[in-house]
């Protein structure tokens, strides 16, 4: 679907009274990690420090990348993740990984970091109340690249996906291979033949298969079900989910195990209420203290992702399950009920003819708010949009900020509060009254509304009748 060429970028909404106000943080296309008030402004820009995301931590201090992997020979591997205090020097590093002697390029170790990563203190990286991630002590949770071989999976290159632990020093004290739990992972024949055929190829660095390709791990924290006596949801714990195998899982710190999981297959009688979940990321439990803690959280992007049965949209089984349009789910991970969602029907769009107008099919996250609001970054357009649990858009913000790709997209972005960053004075609020959108123009362009106006007589007219394709209320009611 097309988009305007001209819009308005920067803050375009702010509800005071309804909106959860402090700083957010996100990775300003080609610029750097930029730090913006409620109104858009641009309070501090840390030039160059790449975001892959970035995070914000209480005193000023942020996390992110001083480089990228040549892609040459490498496929989103970042170089080190860094912390760096608020006048840009850098007060923690890690990098050692990987010893990488790249042609061309001086020998250097790696941390090949991608995605995500956590620090001690706070088991998802965004504010939560009584849980402060640590700045100047405690281990990092980092997901990184490795290159492997797995004759279960494909007989070709795999680039699999690591989760380290590593200590203050930089040392690796703990280790997870998502390749070595290929078995755990619930894939049916059709799916594996396909996976061992073209493990989703990128013709990147090494031109090796991206299979799984996790972008997002979480600590699962204090929860609900381990105070109730269910193991699998440890505090130590792990969630992550794989984009292209539509897969959500917890791993037991302990044992590397595999002991809960949603997909790859969603036609299972128990999944049905759910739909599809394809391509998501940012899948994590919400910290105790947050409104609906201990449910699950994701950005359901849609798009195309999976393996399995051929079918119009996907002529050899890879990415086969298909879906243009977004949803936010929150989901109880026993029961499987949907708590809360935001999908274009609750965002005001006719469903499924105007769903497109809610749709990011890569990047993009969801941050439970203390008072129960929901930030949302629709990552590929670039917007970062806050809603209430009514589904009432009280915050908007459009980056415009554009890549090389001619892209504003933004890949995660996260609000703070405002003491989180004791260098500046809490910013003046000024609401922000949507735009008649109707009425608004552009410097020169005519107003609306007809000069010259005339009645055709015996026209008539029911109101809206039906569109070539049938909206999801279209069913007569039940009542």
């Amino acid at each position: 679907m097309g988009h305007p060429t001209i819009y308005p970028t920067g803050a375009t909404v702010y509800n005071r009274d309804k909106a959860w106000s402090g700083y957010t943080i996100f990775q300003a296309a080609d610029l750097g990690a930029l730090l913006i008030d409620m109104s858009g402004r641009e309070v501090h820009l840390w030039k160059g420090l790449r975001g892959f995301p970035n995070k914000l931590l209480p005193g000023g201090y942020v996390l992110g990348s001083t480089a990228e992997r040549d892609p040459k020979y490498g496929f989103q591997d970042e170089a080190d993740l860094v912390q760096v205090d608020w006048d840009g020097n850098i007060v923690w590093q890690f990098n050692r990984h990987e010893w990488i002697e790249d042609p061309g390029h001086e020998p250097q170790w790696m941390a090949r970091a991608h995605h995500d990563y956590q620090r001690s203190g706070n088991p998802v990286g965004y504010y939560v109340p009584g849980a402060d991630p640590k700045t100047a002590e405690g281990n990092t949770i980092i997901l990184v690249h490795k290159n492997v071989h797995n004759p279960k999976i494909s007989d070709k290159p795999l680039l699999d996906d690591s989760i380290l632990e590593v200590d203050w020093e930089g040392n690796i004290v703990w280790e997870w291979n998502c390749h070595e739990h290929f078995d755990e992972l619930g894939f049916d024949e059709q799916a594996k033949n396909v996976l061992f055929r073209d493990p989703n190829t990128r013709y990147f660095g090494s031109g090796a298969g991206d299979w799984m390709h996790i972008n997002s791990v979480s600590v699962l924290g204090p929860n609900r079900f381990y105070d109730a006596g269910d193991e699998r949801f440890h505090p130590d714990n792990l969630i992550w989910d794989g984009r292209e195998t539509n897969i959500i899982a917890i791993i037991d710190k302990k044992t590397g195990s595999i002991v809960w999981k949603l997909g790859p297959d969603y036609s299972a009688p128990e999944y049905r209420h759910l739909g599809w979940i394809i391509g998501q990321h940012h899948a994590h439990l919400i910290p105790r203290g947050l409104p609906g803690e201990g449910n699950l959280l994701v950005f359901d992007n849609g798009g195309w992702a999976g393996y399995g049965s051929p079918n119009p949209a996907s002529p050899f089984g890879q990415k086969n399950a298909v879906r243009d349009h977004s949803r936010i789910l929150e989901i109880d991970p026993l029961t499987l009920e949907i708590v809360w969602q935001y999908t274009p029907t609750e965002a005001g769009f006719l469903a499924p003819l105007d769903s497109y107008r809610f749709y990011s099919p890569y990047i993009s996250s969801a941050q439970r708010l203390p008072n129960g609001n929901t930030l949302i970054t629709e990552g590929a357009d670039g917007r970062i949009f806050e809603v209430t649990r009514e589904h009432e858009l009280v915050w908007e913000y459009i980056s415009p900020y554009k890549n090389k790709r001619n892209t504003n997209m933004v890949y995660r972005a996260y609000r703070v509060p405002y003491d989180w960053v004791p260098q500046l004075p809490k910013p003046a609020e000024q609401a922000i009254e949507p735009l008649d959108v109707a009425n608004f123009r552009v410097p020169g362009a005519a107003g609306k509304g007809a000069e010259s106006v005339v009645v055709v007589n015996g026209t008539f007219s029911y109101g809206d009748g039906a569109a070539c394709v049938a909206s999801i209320d279209e069913r007569p009611s039940q009542d």
